[in-house]
């Protein structure tokens, strides 16, 4: 992979010896969301960065400007890969060396947003490997997710067991984030559970819409949507046939089962560390 400058813009990726047309599917599904949620008043901060394949297994990726994923935050603050995935405080410390004063407020803000966004994105795409590398975080605390090579429930898996056992990332470091470091700040935390709820729930309103425009990509060739099974996880995860209220106990018990197996989350970041040291 070669990084580019495109003018004075910024930068791009040229990704070779992989398909980008899954990933452009679920950035250009992330405009949607992100468009219908606005359309609610819900702005989650969602950063859909640019992704076009140009060719069989090539394509560009535009690079996010101000942001470093969660695996150099960690081990930057760590003289030990194995350990770093553990540190609960490497992530605020970064966002309060990058937002001195008055402007932390806004960057955990702009953090709790994005959190919740992309908690409830990939939990109703179904976006797997969600490793460190793969979580990246601005400098103004935006969070967000790339690399969509596993979707719709695809998830990795070794000697048959599956390697992420969570619906979605959300981890006590990110829950530190939100709460400003303080472990009984309940307000904020219930604040970023309702963004989670209000967001599934204007998903939900579109669950038809979500269907159809994966059922018209069945014959494109992805390799993760070839037939109407692919389709079944996000009838599933957006709880379609079920009430508003069915549905929000659903994703209320998906949220506590994140929150509550989030170590699960940290052995695997830890193992990933340690694989990928630099």
């Amino acid at each position: 992979m070669e990084m580019v400058r495109d003018r004075e813009e910024g930068r791009i990726w040229i990704k070779r010896k992989r398909d980008l047309r899954q990933d452009m599917l679920t950035l250009q599904i992330l405009r949607l969301m992100d468009m219908l949620w606005k359309e609610a008043n819900l702005d989650l901060r969602i950063v859909p960065y640019g992704c076009l394949a140009t060719g069989d297994r090539t394509g560009l990726i535009e690079v996010v400007s101000s942001a470093d994923t969660i695996a150099n935050i960690q081990k930057n603050s760590s003289n030990m890969a194995a350990a770093a995935a553990f540190n609960k405080d490497a992530l605020l410390s970064w966002l309060k060396d990058k937002n001195p004063g008055e402007a932390l407020e806004k960057a955990i803000e702009e953090f709790t947003l994005s959190c919740a966004g992309y908690c409830v994105a990939t939990y109703v795409l179904g976006i797997g490997d969600r490793h460190s590398d793969n979580i990246m975080v601005r400098s103004t605390g935006q969070l967000f997710h790339i690399d969509f090579g596993h979707i719709l429930g695809n998830f990795k898996s070794k000697f048959g067991i599956k390697r992420e056992r969570v619906p979605f990332i959300l981890t006590h470091d990110f829950i530190h984030v939100i709460q400003q470091g303080k472990t009984g700040n309940t307000e904020k935390f219930g604040s970023f559970r309702q963004y989670c709820e209000d967001a599934y729930l204007i998903l939900r309103k579109n669950g038809n819409l979500f269907i159809t425009l994966f059922a018209l990509m069945l014959t494109s060739g992805l390799p993760e949507l070839t037939s109407v099974k692919d389709i079944q996880y996000l009838k599933d995860s957006l709880a379609l046939g079920k009430t508003d209220e069915e549905a929000l106990k659903q994703f209320r018990q998906k949220f506590d089962e994140a929150l509550r197996e989030s170590w699960t989350t940290k052995v695997n970041w830890m193992a990933h560390n340690v694989a990928h040291p630099s």
